[in-house]
């Protein structure tokens, strides 16, 4: 029997991680938020990350990989990488 996963949400958008990959949204809708963690720093036993690029990625298979960004920066931080790729992700979804 498959044990069903539990899909963790952030703003209504599903949200997954593998290693230092962070994916933002459902791979069914026009664009999904890459986070990828540059660096890491440690505080007190705990790794935090400290440098984050975001990459705005279009879904189409038929669309070569690299032509696929849309958009691409680099933030300080996880929290304002996530913050500023919902941002991103909420624009590209409503077509704006």
């Amino acid at each position: 029997m498959a044990e069903e996963k539990n899909i963790l949400m952030y703003k209504g958008h599903p949200l997954m991680r593998k290693d230092d990959l962070i994916y933002y949204g459902s791979m069914a809708d026009t664009h999904i938020i890459m986070l990828q963690i540059l660096e890491k720093k440690k505080v007190g036993d705990t790794e935090i990350a400290s440098r984050v690029s975001v990459q705005l990625q279009l879904t189409d298979p038929s669309v070569k990989s690299r032509d696929r960004i849309v958009k691409k920066g680099e933030k300080a931080g996880l929290y304002t990488a996530l913050d500023f790729g919902c941002v991103w992700l909420e624009r590209a979804l409503a077509g704006k």
